[in-house]
């Protein structure tokens, strides 16, 4: 199995989505021994935005881009990559102000390529990147599950079954913002469904 675990808060240090996603990424490798682990630290290592430039970069025919354009393409093909190479994805995902992290919205925009991972046929859009188990290991200061003002799911299911990825499961830690209390609670309650839902 190939693990492919990206962390996208913007803390390098102290994140709890980060320590989520080791969580089932450990979870995993227990289950799984002879796992290949891959770690793509979004805080770490920043991926630029999607720019005019690098729209630009990606609609030029490969043949005629310049050095910088072909800089700026290599750096989406290396994402892309590397998920295609995964069996399982482990995403750690905060919440910030309602919606996923900037840096998890440029790897998304990185790896979304058409014809590469999706594409439009006559029925419809087709993913392609199929065959996929995909953790997505939420945490949040409040407790929003379940609720209107639970974005990130809605997004985040559209975005991955869209690239072909529709075996999803989500993790969630909340209320670690609420008190030792409440933050002891949202562990305790993430271990639990880590231990019943992750194989």
């Amino acid at each position: 199995m190939n693990i492919l675990q990206i962390n996208s808060s913007a803390r390098a240090e102290g994140s709890h989505s980060t320590r989520l996603a080791q969580d089932i990424v450990a979870r995993l490798q227990a289950a799984h021994p002879d796992t290949t682990l891959t770690v793509r630290d979004l805080s770490r290592q920043p991926h630029p935005a999607l720019d005019e430039a690098a729209l630009q970069a990606l609609f030029t025919p490969p043949e005629q881009r310049s050095a910088a354009q072909q800089a700026r393409v290599a750096l989406d093909d290396t994402l892309i990559a590397e998920i295609q190479a995964a069996d399982t994805v482990v995403i750690g995902v905060p919440m910030y102000n309602f919606g996923v992290s900037s840096q998890l919205k440029n790897w998304i925009d990185a790896i979304s390529r058409a014809r590469v991972t999706f594409r439009y046929t006559e029925a419809g859009p087709e993913g392609l990147l199929t065959g996929k188990k995909v953790y997505v290991a939420l945490t949040r200061g409040g407790r929003y599950r379940d609720t209107p003002s639970d974005t990130q799911v809605p997004y985040l299911r559209a975005v991955l079954n869209f690239l072909g990825m529709t075996d999803v499961q989500f993790v969630y830690a909340e209320g670690l913002a609420m008190g030792p209390e409440a933050e002891q609670q949202a562990w305790s309650q993430a271990r639990t469904q880590i231990e019943s839902s992750v194989a």
